[in-house]
């Protein structure tokens, strides 16, 4: 039986090098095949000109070059535009392009499903089928950036790993992602347009610290009492609020960039000017920012949206208090594209 091909894109440029020696080639070969996959994005070995024919053949013979597809585009009438994508292996994940005046952000998805259960987010409820490829990180970000030009004819400006699936447990496959998306061989973008979002995993945070990573980092923290966030979020039992200002803290010294406090507010669980309170005495422990979410209904009845006059009341005590905060208005909530919404409910389904 033949041999499965391996995808090009997952091979180190050494991996690449070593391959080009096998068949005699030189290795600058490498550095060619490197410009054309994450660069020039192409599809097909034909595509690369620079190279021989023979060294097209072997490296079509020898390898796949994986590409995901587009399966579904649904557009908010707020300009939001959701995209489910359909993976090489027919999984689908799903990323959105959230428009605001010249800022074009691309939210992305870094595993199909979710592990960690959180009990507002629709994407908990899924199951966790895989981590992504740093690829179809990658492609996911190609895509957007298309869907930019195409409805506003408008670059790509942020990114936000924000979509499906906790990013810092696909640690090693989103780092080398963001390596290629701001590398010069890839799309050339500024770290500081990207912010990763954790759900909180303190170790992993610290190895960010460790690593002095350029990008930022937001905490989806939700709660700032150890008792309310384990109701829901589980992943806070093992890592408990006085852990994660600690990691944070150490994040921030190594890096000096910027870490951002996710708040959805909740009706009648978070939302009291105690519970703004015990946040502002979180800010003071640990230098960031807060943005205050609004809660976008995931098809239960376990959690509602807050009181408008009470969100600005928990705001304005943010505020009187010295901390920086941002009322984050959902968009593409018509098209379940807002933040938590994200559950392929859509008629793609995975075929695995």
């Amino acid at each position: 039986m033949a041999m499965a091909k391996k995808n090009l894109r997952s091979l180190s440029e050494q991996e690449i090098i070593e391959f080009f020696d096998a068949i005699g080639q030189p290795s600058y070969r490498a550095k060619q095949v490197d410009q054309w996959l994450w660069q020039k994005q192409v599809k097909s070995f034909s595509e690369m000109t620079n190279l021989p024919v023979e060294t097209r053949v072997a490296l079509n013979d020898a390898f796949v070059i994986n590409q995901l597809e587009i399966a579904e585009e649904k557009v908010s009438e707020d300009g939001t535009v959701k995209c489910a994508i359909k993976l090489h292996d027919g999984n689908v994940v799903e990323a959105v392009l959230i428009p605001a005046g010249d800022r074009m952000t691309a939210c992305i998805s870094s595993q199909v499903g979710c592990s960690l259960n959180c009990a507002f987010c629709a994407t908990g409820k899924l199951k966790r089928m895989r981590n992504l490829e740093p690829d179809e990180i990658f492609d996911q970000v190609v895509a957007i950036k298309a869907m930019a030009k195409k409805y506003f004819n408008q670059p790509l400006t942020n990114i936000v790993f924000m979509g499906m699936g906790e990013p810092l447990l696909n640690y090693r496959h989103v780092m080398t992602s963001i390596d290629r998306i701001t590398n010069d061989i890839g799309l050339g973008m500024a770290s500081r347009r990207i912010t990763v979002s954790t759900a909180g995993i303190d170790k992993m945070i610290r190895k960010l610290a460790e690593d002095k990573v350029k990008f930022r980092l937001a905490l989806s923290l939700h709660a700032a009492n150890d008792e309310k966030r384990s109701q829901i979020m589980p992943i806070n039992d093992q890592n408990k609020l006085d852990s994660l200002v600690e990691a944070i803290s150490l994040f921030h010294e190594n890096t000096r960039n910027r870490i951002t406090f996710e708040y959805i507010i909740f009706k009648d669980f978070n939302d009291s000017l105690k519970d703004a309170q015990e946040l502002v005495n979180f800010c003071r422990k640990v230098p960031g920012r807060v943005n205050i979410i609004e809660y976008n209904p995931i098809g239960d009845e376990k959690f509602h949206q807050a009181d408008p006059d009470k969100v600005d009341l928990f705001a304005a005590h943010l505020e009187k208090n010295g901390v920086v905060v941002n009322i984050r208005r959902s968009r593409g909530k018509d098209i379940d594209a807002a933040c938590g919404q994200l559950a392929n409910k859509n008629e793609v389904v995975s075929h695995v």
